[in-house]
C-alpha cells in the first residue's frame, strides 16, 4: 500500500502564552485553540495508489466557572472524501495502559473503532476543591476532583466498506471469524470519569466508565487511570 499526500495545516490561539524549556513548550493560559488539516493524496505520483480528499477540524475551548473551577472543552471532527482501505481511514485513539490520556479514549481497545466521518467530544471540568476544600481534614491535602465526558460519533461511508470487488482490506478479525474492529453506525461511543487531582502535587487518579459496546469481545466498563498534570 503506497499512498502520496500533499497537506495543509493552520492553528489560531489568540491570546496563548506558555513558558518554554530547552524540550518542551507547555501551554499555561489560552481562551480558543482552533486547528484545520487538509490533505489530498494523489493516485498515480510516486507510486500512489490512492486518490482522496481528508480534512480535519479541532476546537478547544478553555473556561473559568468560578467558584466551581475551570472547564476545557474539545471538539474534533473530520472525514474522507474517496475509495481508501481501512488502515487509510480514521482509527480512534484508544488506550488500553494505565496511564490516563486526555485526548483518547481511555477504555476503548487498540484498532477497536474506525470512520471515514467523525465527530468527537471530549468536556473536563475542574472543581479546584470546591467540594472536597469543605471537608476540614481533607482541606489540608488540597486535592482537586475532576469530571470528564468523552462522545464520539462516526460512520463509514458505503465505498469504504469491504465487500467482494472492491479491492478493499477487510476490518481485522480474531481467527475465529469474531470482529476486532467495528464502525460507529449503531450509536455512540460515550465514556465519563471522576477523579482526584494534585494529589503529591502532580498525580491526578480517575475512575473511568464505559458506557456503550459493551458486547465487544475484551472491553471493560470499568478502569482506573492515573498520571501527572501540573497546575498554575
Amino acid at each position: 500500500m503506497v499512498t502520496s499526500n500533499a497537506f495543509l495545516e493552520f492553528r489560531y490561539a489568540p491570546k496563548e502564552s506558555f513558558f518554554q524549556t530547552a524540550t518542551i513548550r507547555q501551554i499555561i493560559d489560552y481562551s480558543w485553540i482552533f486547528t484545520g488539516r487538509y490533505s489530498k493524496a494523489f493516485s498515480g505520483v510516486f507510486d500512489g495508489q490512492y486518490d482522496y480528499h481528508e480534512t480535519h477540524l479541532g476546537i478547544r475551548k478553555w473556561t473559568n466557572t468560578p467558584p466551581f473551577g475551570f472547564n476545557v472543552m474539545n471538539i474534533e471532527a473530520g472525514g474522507i472524501l474517496g475509495k481508501a482501505p481501512y488502515p487509510l481511514l480514521t482509527i480512534h485513539r484508544a488506550n488500553q495502559t494505565y496511564f490516563y490520556q486526555s485526548y483518547a479514549f481511555n477504555l476503548m481497545n487498540f484498532m477497536e473503532f474506525i470512520s471515514d466521518r467523525y465527530v468527537a467530544l471530549t468536556i473536563d471540568h475542574n472543581f479546584y476543591g470546591f467540594f472536597l476544600n469543605k471537608i476540614p481534614l481533607v482541606k489540608k491535602l488540597k486535592l482537586r476532583e475532576a469530571a470528564t465526558l468523552k462522545v464520539l460519533y462516526g460512520t463509514v461511508s458505503d465505498q469504504n466498506k469491504p465487500a467482494p470487488g472492491q479491492s478493499l482490506y477487510y476490518f481485522p478479525q480474531y481467527p475465529d471469524g469474531t470482529p476486532i474492529t467495528y464502525t460507529l453506525d449503531k450509536r455512540p461511543y460515550i465514556e465519563a470519569s471522576i477523579g482526584i487531582g494534585n494529589i503529591f502535587k502532580v498525580v491526578r487518579i480517575d475512575l473511568v466508565r464505559r458506557f456503550t459496546y459493551l458486547e465487544h469481545p475484551g472491553v471493560s466498563q470499568f478502569g482506573i487511570r492515573g498520571y501527572t498534570v501540573f497546575y498554575f
